[in-house]
């Protein structure tokens, strides 16, 4: 894990607003309003059909007694989890911290009805107090780096959503997340539908590139401690695989507790496309000039064949890249896929 992040998605604070168009509506599968937040997910007598739903975690054991209503979230990976499946969480972390929220998830929200999202102050991070005065059924904890601390006190407050090994936080796929958490809402059915939407957008994409087939890749995020390998053997992959790309041999050399690359192992990066990106600006241990103009960096196959290219930092690209979740997947597609092409191509 990056140092940085104390939840998945955290990076989000540091990133400008979001201005491209985002194309993950049509993952949603709640109609408008219905999903509030004071209505269950389904309605109809059958309704508790499949519950109680026991939970079996890294922390302990929990039953889901009849279908939640009130959801609550502890990370916004969690929130996109909801959203995605129709949901209107009754209280989410406030990871914009005041910035713009990001278009996917806006766009999200709207066709929901829900207005703004009540949140609650993360900076010191989850408050379980204010969760706990929403009285939730359930709480989403499947992308988060802090149950270590929040399951003890979160547990009390309702049943706790989370993952059955704690490697899982870095790990779990998005859509071992979004299926995990959708058993315990009764919404296995729209899980699947929502993934299929997903690897509909990918496999479009990936048909219409072939020359991705087969070609390796590296991302690495500059933070302001260290240059991150993020594309690690364990990495979930995200989108890059799904379109054709592969983890370079020197991922497995890399893991979520070692993947500081120093100034001296930069060929640790090269690959058939190289994908940098500088969510933090110059602030750090290096700055986009400093990197692309080192010696070793500008010696790699992929930079002296232009197969290198950087993932805009004033949007949320780079996070969704590194942290995928079931609510930015189809917009990840559509933003990346221009630039891999570009890459590939060396352009």
């Amino acid at each position: 894990m990056s140092v940085l992040n104390r939840t998945r998605r955290r990076p989000v604070r540091a990133l400008a607003a979001l201005t491209a168009a985002a194309a993950c509506l049509g993952l949603l599968t709640a109609c408008g309003g219905e999903a509030a937040k004071d209505k269950p997910a389904a309605a109809g007598a059958d309704a508790n059909a499949g519950f109680p739903v026991p939970l079996t975690n890294a922390w302990g054991k929990a039953e889901v007694k009849k279908k939640p209503v009130k959801v609550a979230t502890v990370s916004d990976g969690d929130t996109a989890i909801a959203l995605a499946l129709g949901i209107v969480p009754v209280i989410t972390p406030d990871v914009e911290d005041g910035a713009k929220i990001p278009e996917y998830k806006q766009r999200a929200i709207d066709k929901l009805g829900a207005g703004k999202l009540k949140t609650y102050d993360d900076t010191d991070g989850t408050a379980y107090e204010a969760i706990a005065a929403e009285a939730p059924d359930i709480i989403l904890g499947m992308n988060t780096w802090e149950m270590d601390a929040d399951y003890a006190k979160l547990q009390p407050i309702a049943p706790v959503v989370t993952f059955t090994d704690k490697a899982h936080a870095d790990t779990l796929t998005w859509q071992d997340r979004l299926k995990t958490a959708a058993k315990a809402l009764g919404l296995s059915a729209k899980a699947e539908e929502v993934i299929a939407a997903n690897e509909k957008a990918t496999t479009e994409a990936a048909a219409a590139h072939p020359e991705f087939k087969g070609k390796t890749y590296t991302y690495t995020v500059v933070h302001p401690e260290q240059i991150s390998f993020m594309s690690y053997a364990d990495q979930d992959p995200g989108v890059f695989e799904k379109l054709g790309f592969t983890k370079t041999d020197k991922a497995k050399n890399y893991a979520p507790n070692k993947n500081a690359v120093s100034l001296e192992n930069l060929d640790q990066l090269d690959a058939d496309v190289l994908l940098v990106t500088y969510p933090f600006g110059d602030r750090g241990v290096i700055s986009a000039t400093e990197l692309e103009s080192n010696k070793l960096f500008q010696s790699l196959n992929a930079v002296k064949s232009k197969h290198f290219t950087v993932i805009p930092s004033d949007n949320s690209l780079s996070s969704a890249i590194a942290y995928p979740d079931a609510l930015s997947a189809p917009w990840v597609v559509e933003q990346l896929t221009p630039l891999l092409a570009k890459a590939v191509a060396g352009q």
